[in-house]
């Protein structure tokens, strides 16, 4: 076995004696009860090439976005009133912060709202941070799914 796999081993045993047996079986189970906060701002989803320039200035200038760059592309997804030039751009997005911060060993958290999401036929993008995640959804489609959600036991709310 070489060092690598030696220590996710080590790592994987840490995580389990930490967490509970029957913990770890509920939270598998399900995840009912969140809450999910929406964003005042409305969302554009950028696709530009993956050695194109990131004006960090301009961002700053947003409460909320995300910069993800791959071999293949940078993703930005910011409010959609900043201009970032040239390439692919998606408006008209809303978005939803799951509140509070979510434990690394919770399983399942965006399964299941996708889930909810998806029987409703609501396309997502999902973003995730160290702390929590966030859902987008065409504008289009808020109503249906915070209808949904809240039908599927979460709390949607204003606020984030």
């Amino acid at each position: 076995m070489d060092l690598l796999h030696s220590e996710n081993i080590a790592c994987h045993a840490v995580a389990t004696d930490v967490i509970d047996e029957e913990e770890a079986d509920l939270k598998r189970l399900g995840i009912t009860g969140l809450r999910l906060l929406l964003r005042s701002e409305s969302f554009a989803i950028h696709r530009l090439s993956p050695d194109a320039p990131v004006n960090f200035e301009q961002l700053r200038a947003a409460a909320w976005y995300s910069v993800t760059r791959t071999d293949e592309e940078l993703s930005i997804v910011a409010p959609q009133d900043i201009d970032l030039g040239p390439g692919e751009c998606e408006a008209g997005w809303s978005c939803l912060r799951i509140a509070g911060k979510l434990d690394f060993a919770l399983v399942g958290v965006i399964a299941e709202l996708t889930r909810i999401l998806a029987d409703a036929g609501v396309s997502i993008f999902a973003v995730s941070t160290y702390d929590t995640d966030y859902i987008l959804v065409k504008s289009a489609d808020l109503d249906t799914a915070v209808r949904a959600l809240t039908d599927g036991g979460h709390e949607v709310t204003g606020n984030a």
